[in-house]
């Protein structure tokens, strides 16, 4: 591989990932994108990486030795078609991601349509804590999002453990398989299969098929921790080659949560593994989710030696992950929190850990269809079973709407019809700047609102807290003056 690498598209969470990792082993970066939003561009920003925007054939008038080619790219993107016009040799994240970093390593992925993010940082921070005692547990990671106790999407160490999050979503424009079919792990945690990602899957058997492959790549010395209560991974496990632990609240888990307390913002929870007492966990984050996330974390580290101690350290002092239920501010004593959900599953879990923490407060929900699969109407219904969870909800106009069919398109209108039958308080607004108008005035002191997004949500994270106060200011001048 040559030594100034290139990447398209390089603000994705993974490849800006990739990104720092290849600069940590010494190659000069540079890269490009439409847009750039935290918090992968602070990354970035951060690690000295000149990033170009918008795409631009300029941008490729000092020729690399590599380009890296996103696979949110497609023919067309001006950068790509330079690229390929002149011969500029170029490959995909998941290959150069296998080629230069897992093949001499021990590759631990965690795969799953939900919680890959949280249970990989989950398990990285364990090793990461097992390591204060025996260096060789010393991890390498890659995970979709800035984990708080590292304050990174990635570290690269010589030792052999690299965790990484096995992501299902396609691979390039050249290269339609998922991501995760590059990795190889030696042991794998499978989370939730649901159908997702409806632009690349045409239905949920495409979704179980691509699940079923992944497992098929875990040796048969390796091992598979798998979520206990989904038929569908029931299903995708049938057929593995390797040991192969549940996880979940049944009675006959191999690795069972019992005793499941919520106090506050935490979870406390007894492990039991086949049977037998494995330890008493504390989890500074709210959420039966989160509590699940946690358990399939210690179920693998603890199959790959890490002891009970060094794992319930780990998970007691564990610090979430950027964007999932982040405190982004508390304005005028009003809660707004950024959460990553974009699926009806997670949105659901979402906000039943809300009110789980926050019980006497009043949440406010805000959507912004944004992602392949909830701009398009395949999960209407769900989507009104998962937003009843909140008192108020409101919806924005789905995002570059044009793109998608007519008659796929999701409707928020009739999102808000099937909420408004069954008595919850709920709105649509275009854009953001619509939604601050509108919300900010109404909001008061003990409210919770939650920003439900995958993008950058047209600066919606700076503008409410700022519209709130100026509202609440303009009341005080008022009432002053009464």
């Amino acid at each position: 591989m040559g030594k100034h690498v290139y990447l398209i598209g390089i603000c994705g969470t993974a490849m800006a990932s990739l990104a720092g990792m290849l600069k940590q082993q010494g190659y000069e970066v540079t890269g490009s994108d439409v847009a750039a939003y935290p918090p992968m561009s602070d990354l970035l920003r951060e690690l000295g990486i000149t990033v170009h925007e918008p795409y631009a054939e300029r941008n490729l008038d000092r020729r690399p030795d590599l380009v890296i080619v996103g696979n949110a790219i497609s023919r067309g993107n001006v950068e790509l078609e330079r690229v390929m016009d002149e011969r500029i040799p170029f490959t995909s994240m998941a290959s150069v991601l296998h080629d230069e970093f897992l093949v001499s390593r021990q590759p631990l992925v965690v795969a799953g349509t939900h919680g890959k993010t949280t249970t990989t940082s989950m398990l990285a921070w364990i090793f990461e804590t097992a390591a204060q005692n025996n260096p060789e547990f010393a991890p390498s990671f890659l995970i979709g999002g800035v984990a708080e106790n590292f304050g990174t999407s990635f570290r690269v160490r010589p030792t052999m453990p690299f965790i990484l999050e096995g992501d299902e979503y396609d691979t390039a424009f050249f290269d339609k398989g998922p991501k995760f079919l590059h990795y190889f792990p030696d042991s794998a945690i499978l989370t939730h299969v649901e159908f997702d990602h409806a632009d690349i899957y045409a239905d949920l058997e495409a979704v179980k098929t691509a699940f079923k492959r992944f497992v098929n790549l875990v040796p048969r010395r390796g091992r598979l921790v798998a979520y206990d209560a989904s038929e569908n991974v029931t299903e995708c496990v049938a057929k593995a080659f390797c040991k192969v632990e549940r996880y979940g609240l049944r009675e006959d888990s191999y690795w069972r949560i019992s005793d499941l307390r919520h106090e506050g913002t935490s979870t406390r929870w007894t492990l039991w593994r086949a049977g037998e007492r494995f330890a008493e966990l504390t989890l500074p984050l709210a959420g039966e989710y989160n509590a699940l996330n946690a358990t399939a974390a210690a179920a693998l580290s603890s199959g790959q030696g890490v002891s009970v101690e060094a794992i319930a350290k780990a998970l007691a002092t564990f610090h979430s992950v950027k964007r999932r239920l982040e405190v982004k501010a508390v304005t005028e004593g009003v809660t707004i929190i950024d959460d990553f959900a974009h699926h009806p599953t997670a949105i659901r879990e979402t906000l039943r850990a809300l009110r789980e923490s926050r019980p006497r407060q009043r949440l406010i929900a805000v959507l912004e269809p944004r992602s392949n699969t909830l701009r398009r109407n395949v999960f209407e219904g769900s989507l009104v079973d998962s937003l009843a969870l909140a008192d108020r909800v409101v919806i924005a106009g789905v995002f570059k709407s044009e793109s998608i069919p007519t008659a796929e398109r999701l409707d928020p209108g009739h999102v808000v019809q099937g909420l408004l039958s069954r008595g919850i308080s709920a709105a649509v607004y275009q854009d953001a700047d619509a939604i601050v108008a509108a919300l900010a005035p109404e909001l008061r002191s003990g409210d919770v609102v939650v920003i439900l997004s995958n993008g950058g949500f047209g600066g919606i994270y700076q503008k409410l807290p700022r519209a709130i106060t100026e509202a609440a200011v303009a009341t005080r001048v008022a009432m002053q003056f009464s």
